[in-house]
């Protein structure tokens, strides 16, 4: 399969189209609008399916199977900030700005590991059941990390930081989306596949038919986004586009290295090219309260998903399928 096949059969799902649909609706100023509860139950129901179906797939392929590729996950998540932050700092961000910016890019997107399953799925190709564990891994790391150097930064600027510590531990790991994924891998891990039977009805059904709805509702929120990054110029664009790259190839080289297949590579240089904008920001508004969400949720949303969401993620699977070339 061309890169040329792989973004047509990308550009075509379902799910993209949807997303589509829904950056057209706000660039045209319809009044599309989703209530915030059915926002919130779409994301809930979303993260708790997904760690459910992760967690019968780790119980089925066992731990020993997956402890590997979930620490490499985790450096991997713990790393990205480290390498964002000083080229973010010669684009001339404040010290705040950058490290937030940082802490969404290396922490992970629950609807864009969506995106390439459904991109895996319709092209063939096959994947270790078990990814969604590294989707529940690779959300805390960055954040933590991204929180300390925004301090680092505060504290050499005389400026003093919100929150204590613990509670920048509980926003990082007992978060909304966090805590869902975690805890519905555990449920799906303890149940195993006579749970996952008795549930399918309602985490299998109809799944991809809410991800095409959260995705309507995610292009409505990147079209609106997209005004949020006049003030910073095309540094922050090209950050938004090139950064992803540079971090799919990391993933790419770190899956192929731990022993996952072409996808199960895939899937860890998705989710390293991914930015978060549920987990991060929360933990940044209480964190680093002077950083600005404007800057962040722009880039993340109105630059880096959609580009991850429509050529990104063929683009990465190229990548992974490169590094096994190469490297196997």
């Amino acid at each position: 399969m061309t890169l040329l096949e792989a973004v047509q059969i990308n550009l075509l799902s379902p799910a993209v189209l949807f997303f589509i649909l829904g950056v057209v609706a706000a660039l045209v100023k319809t009044d599309l609008k989703f209530p915030e509860p059915l926002y919130a139950a779409l994301t809930i129901y979303l993260l708790v399916a997904i760690g459910f179906k992760g967690g019968v797939a780790v119980a089925e392929a066992g731990l020993a199977a997956v402890w590997l590729p979930a620490l490499g996950g985790l450096l991997l998540g713990a790393l990205i900030p480290l390498w964002c932050y000083p080229l973010l700092r010669r684009g001339k961000l404040s010290g705040v700005d950058a490290a937030s910016i940082a802490a969404h890019y290396g922490s992970v997107s629950a609807v864009t590991f969506l995106a390439v399953s459904n991109f895996l799925k319709a092209s063939g190709i096959s994947a270790e059941g078990y990814m969604a564990a590294l989707l529940a891994v690779m959300e805390s790391p960055a954040i933590v990390v991204g929180i300390l150097l925004g301090r680092r930064a505060m504290g050499a600027s005389g400026e003093k930081a919100s929150g204590g510590f613990g509670a920048v531990l509980h926003e990082a790991l007992l978060g909304r989306s966090v805590y869902l994924l975690l805890g519905g891998l555990l449920v799906g891990f303890l149940s195993g596949q006579r749970g996952y039977e008795t549930t399918a009805p309602f985490f299998v059904a109809p799944f991809q038919g809410i991800v095409a709805l959260f995705l309507l509702e995610m292009g409505f929120v990147a079209g609106r986004r997209a005004g949020d990054l006049r003030a910073t110029g095309p540094f922050l664009i090209a950050f938004g586009i090139g950064m992803p790259v540079l971090n799919a190839a990391a993933g790419a080289l770190t899956g192929t290295l731990l022993g996952l297949s072409p996808g199960g590579t895939a899937i860890m240089a998705t989710l390293a090219a991914s930015a978060s904008y549920i987990a991060a920001p929360a933990a940044m508004r209480l964190s680093l309260p002077d950083a600005k969400p404007s800057l962040s949720l722009g880039a993340a949303l109105a630059v880096t998903f959609p580009f991850n969401v429509t050529v990104g993620i063929p683009l990465y699977y190229e990548m992974a399928e490169l590094c096994h070339r190469l490297l196997q």
